[in-house]
C-alpha cells in the first residue's frame, strides 16, 4: 500500500483538530485530517453547540411563563421531539459548515481511525482494516475525550444517561437525578428543570461548580434551589437499582442515607481522554491520568508528535483546544510571534440559568498563592438594565493584587455574563490595572456596568450601592 505524505497530519476533527488543520493550510502546509465519526467533534455535534440550543429553548420557555410580570399574556407548551429536532438540525448545519471549510482550505479528510505506527507514520483504519497509510513530519493528536464512568453507576443509555442520551430524550422525564455538578451537570439540570422535571443534583465535593469561586457557587446554588432544584453536596450515590422504567438511588449525605426514585439519571462526573488504541506504545509519548503529557508547545516526548485539546488535559474547553491548535501549528511553521498559552487567562462559561463565567484566580486561590488581595463585588440588584429586564439574580466579583493592582481574577453570575467575561479576559491579556479599568467608560444602561462597579468597589469607589 503506497504511503501518502503530508507536512502535517491531524488526528481528530473536533474544534482543536479542524482549527489546527485550517491554520496549517493558511501557512502553506500540506494537511491531512483523520476523523472517525463527525467533523466538528463532540463539541459541535454532541456538546457545546446542541446543548446551548436546548438551553436557549429553556430560556425562552421560562420567559414566556413569566410574561405576565411584563404586562403580557401568553401560554407556553413544548414538543420535546421538536425541541430535540432543532438542536440536531443546528448541529448538522454546523458540521456541514466544517466540511465546507475543509474543502475551501484544500484539506484532505480521511474517514477512519488513526493509529500511530512510529517514525512519523500512521494507519487510517476502519472496521478492523487498514484503508490508508499516511506519513508526516508532524502529527497532531486531537482525539478529544469521552464521559467518565463510575463502578456500579455505569450509563446504559436507557435509564442512566451520559450527555449524549440527555441531549436526545424521546420523552420528558418527570424526575431526574444528576450525578455531578460541573458545567455539564448543572446545564442539564437547568434545562430539564425549566421544562418541568423535578431535578436532584448530587455532588461529592463541598460546593457545586467546584472550579468556580466559592461565593459565586453559593449564589448560584441559592438560585437553583429557588427554582426547585434539590442539591446535595458532600454526598455520593451509593447505589442505583434499575427497574423497568425507573431507578431507585441510595444517596449518602452528611445527614444520613436517602432513598429516592427517579425516571432517569445523568452521569456527569467528568471525562477522560481518548488515549487508547492510538498506537502511543510505538512512540515515546507518555500518558498521565487519562491525558497525553505535553509541554508548553503541545509537544509530546516523541519528536514531531503533538497533542491538543481534551486529550492533552484540562481545562477541557473547546476554545482552549482551538488556541492550542493554532499555537501548535505556528510553532511547527516557525513563526517568531508564537507564545505559550497563559492558562490563567482561559475563561470558563456555564450556560445554566443564571449563567456563570470566570477567568483567572478565585479569591481563595489568590490568597493561597500568597497574594495580598483586594476584592470588589457588585450585585445585579443595583444594576439598572438587570432591573429593567427583570433578571437581577447575580453579581460581579473582581480580585486584584493589592501591591501591583493587577487583575488576578473575575467571576460573574447573572444574565449574559458568558458574553461579558471577554472584557476581563482582554484586560488581563493587556495587563490592565485597576486605574485603566476605572477610567474605562461602560455604556449605560447595560449589565456590563456591573463589571465597572465591581472594580470601583475593590478600591472603595463604588457608586450605586
Amino acid at each position: 500500500m503506497a504511503e501518502t505524505t503530508f507536512d502535517v497530519v491531524v488526528v481528530g476533527g473536533g474544534p482543536g483538530g479542524y482549527v489546527a488543520a485550517i491554520r496549517a493550510s493558511q501557512l502553506g502546509l500540506q494537511v491531512g485530517l483523520v476523523e472517525r465519526e463527525h467533523l466538528g467533534g463532540i463539541c459541535l455535534n454532541w456538546g457545546c453547540i446542541p446543548t446551548k440550543t436546548l438551553l436557549h429553548t429553556a430560556d425562552l420557555y421560562r420567559e414566556i411563563q413569566g410574561a405576565e410580570s411584563f404586562g403580557l399574556s401568553a401560554q407556553a407548551s413544548f414538543d420535546i421531539e421538536k425541541v430535540v429536532g432543532r438542536s440536531r438540525a443546528v448541529a448538522d448545519q454546523l458540521s456541514n459548515g466544517i466540511k465546507f471549510l475543509m474543502r475551501k482550505n484544500k484539506i484532505e479528510v480521511f474517514d477512519g481511525y488513526g493509529r500511530l505506527t512510529g517514525g512519523g507514520r500512521l494507519n487510517v483504519e476502519k472496521d478492523g482494516a487498514t484503508l490508508t497509510e499516511l506519513g508526516a513530519d508532524n502529527i497532531i493528536l486531537a482525539t478529544g475525550a469521552r464521559a467518565r464512568s463510575l463502578p456500579g453507576l455505569e450509563a446504559d443509555g436507557e435509564l442512566v444517561w451520559t450527555y449524549k442520551e440527555a441531549m436526545v430524550p424521546t420523552t420528558m422525564p418527570s424526575s431526574l437525578l444528576v450525578i455531578g455538578s460541573g458545567a455539564i451537570g448543572v446545564e442539564f439540570a437547568s434545562f430539564y428543570r425549566a421544562l418541568g422535571a423535578e431535578v436532584t443534583i448530587v455532588e461529592l465535593l463541598p460546593q457545586i461548580l467546584p472550579v468556580e469561586d466559592e461565593e459565586i457557587s453559593a449564589l448560584a446554588r441559592a438560585e437553583f434551589e429557588k427554582q426547585g432544584i434539590a442539591i446535595h453536596t458532600n454526598a455520593t450515590v451509593a447505589s442505583l437499582t434499575r427497574q423497568s422504567n425507573r431507578i431507585t438511588a441510595t444517596i449518602e449525605t452528611e445527614e444520613g442515607s436517602i432513598e429516592a426514585t427517579f425516571d432517569r439519571a445523568i452521569l456527569a462526573v467528568g471525562v477522560t481522554g481518548n488515549v487508547e488504541e492510538l498506537g502511543l506504545e510505538a512512540t515515546a509519548a507518555a500518558v498521565d491520568r487519562g491525558a497525553i503529557v505535553v509541554n508548553e508547545w503541545q509537544e509530546t516526548g516523541e519528536p514531531g508528535l503533538y497533542a491538543i485539546g481534551d486529550v492533552a488535559g484540562p481545562p477541557l474547553l473547546a476554545h482552549k483546544a482551538m488556541h492550542e491548535g493554532v499555537l501548535c501549528i505556528e510553532r511547527i511553521a516557525g513563526l517568531e510571534s508564537v507564545r505559550p498559552m497563559e492558562r490563567r487567562r482561559i475563561p470558563g462559561c456555564t450556560y445554566c440559568h443564571p449563567q456563570i463565567a470566570s477567568v483567572g484566580l478565585t479569591e481563595k486561590a489568590a490568597g493561597e498563592a500568597g497574594f495580598n488581595i483586594r476584592v470588589g463585588r457588585f450585585p445585579l440588584l443595583g444594576n439598572g438594565k438587570a432591573i429593567a429586564v427583570g433578571d437581577t439574580a447575580g453579581m460581579v466579583k473582581t480580585v486584584f493584587d493589592a501591591d501591583t493592582d493587577e487583575l488576578l481574577g473575575a467571576h460573574m453570575v447573572g444574565p449574559d455574563v458568558t458574553e461579558m467575561i471577554q472584557g476581563y479576559v482582554v484586560a488581563m491579556g493587556l495587563e490592565t490595572t485597576e486605574a485603566e479599568l476605572m477610567d474605562t467608560i461602560f455604556p449605560h444602561p447595560t449589565v456590563s456596568e456591573a463589571m465597572h462597579e465591581s472594580v470601583l468597589d475593590a478600591y472603595d469607589r463604588v457608586l450605586h450601592i
